[in-house]
């Protein structure tokens, strides 16, 4: 009889579709590996990810499905099933809650396909289990609580005990993502990433990172501006008020931007995909939350102080501020975040 807690496993893992969520979706490759040492963890994901996968150790291979957000593409999920029917797997953990992305482990006939109750996808999943929204409250628990092979198993709900999330990069790799940017290393780096994919109502604004921006700047320190494209208005802002900045927006590759925030002395960011990157690579940051909830999605890192004023109308969850005031993000104050990077620097 083979004992299942020592035989090598082969386990494939739908990952989610945001930066944030992949990030966290590491304690989970943690947890399985935990429970058995010897589990092998591929992950199909969107093309995007593959850079961060490809940073996890636990993860033997990322396996890019080029299906955009939001579509069906059967087709494409068809063939991904074909090619992936020879491979073995034993369990199939889904991420993600819709019945699109149950497709592919069923086509590939994966004996045993797990993930939480969500669209209508019965038979697509033979292993599908509730949230407890009490016990597992935040994303990252939620994620871990599928890794045991029974959902009766307690997950871990204290940061303090979590497999946290943990991205490599080596100096080599910072000093050579630096050497193509044109960028030092040589003295104190304050990253700042003002932008925020899902919407204004988790942006700080714009000058008030300028206020930090200047501040660093007069006490001789870099300061690099990170972000996507999208976010290049914002970050041309904050250098047009800010000389001396290095603006970055759009001009970094993902896994330069990973080997940035490795390398920088102090961050503050948003509550964003690059918040959750900086968290995994133990840089000490700052997380301003506004519209969001750092109880549901914090930075899984020891080194992050969260900002967040819990008013009455906070967390909203909007991309946009219903109220019109934004004052869960507004009323915090550029000499708030100061002060608490004054403390954490002094650490």
């Amino acid at each position: 009889m083979v004992d299942r807690t020592t035989a090598r496993r082969q386990i494939l893992v739908v990952g989610p579709a945001w930066v944030g969520d992949m990030v966290m979706a590491q304690s989970l490759f943690k947890a399985l590996r935990s429970n058995n040492p010897t589990t092998t963890i591929d992950v199909l994901a969107p093309s995007w990810s593959v850079p961060i996968l490809n940073r996890m150790r636990e993860v033997r291979r990322a396996i890019p499905l080029a299906v955009g957000h939001g579509q069906l593409g059967l087709l494409t999920r068809w063939q991904a099933a074909k090619s992936l029917r020879k491979q073995s797997y034993e369990r199939a953990i889904v991420l993600p809650r819709s019945a699109k992305s149950a497709i592919v482990p069923w086509l590939a006939g994966i004996p045993r396909r797990t993930g939480y109750r969500g669209e209508f996808r019965y038979g697509l999943l033979n292993d599908i289990r509730p949230i407890n929204r009490t016990t597992t409250y935040r994303t990252v628990d939620r994620f871990v609580a599928l890794a045991p092979d029974t959902h009766h198993a307690a997950p871990t709900s204290d940061v303090k005990n979590l497999h946290l999330p943990e991205l490599e990069s080596t100096p080599e790799q910072q000093a050579k993502a630096a050497a193509l940017l044109n960028l030092r290393l040589d003295t104190p780096i304050l990253t700042l990433c003002p932008g925020a994919e899902y919407g204004p109502a988790k942006r700080w604004p714009a000058q008030y990172f300028t206020v930090l921006a200047n501040d660093y700047l007069a006490r001789g320190w870099q300061v690099w501006l990170l972000g996507s494209t999208k976010d290049a208005p914002i970050t041309r802002s904050i250098a047009e008020q800010a000389d001396g900045v290095i603006d970055l927006a759009g001009k970094t590759t993902l896994v330069q931007a990973i080997d940035l925030l490795a390398s920088s002395t102090l961050t503050v960011t948003n509550d964003s995909g690059l918040m959750h990157i900086a968290a995994a690579t133990n840089t000490p940051l700052v997380a301003l939350y506004g519209s969001s909830d750092p109880e549901y999605t914090p930075p899984l890192s020891k080194h992050a102080a969260v900002l967040h004023l819990d008013l009455e109308c906070s967390p909203c969850f909007k991309r946009k501020c219903p109220l019109g005031h934004l004052n869960c993000l507004n009323r915090i104050s550029p000499k708030t975040v100061l002060g608490t990077l004054e403390s954490m620097n002094q650490n």
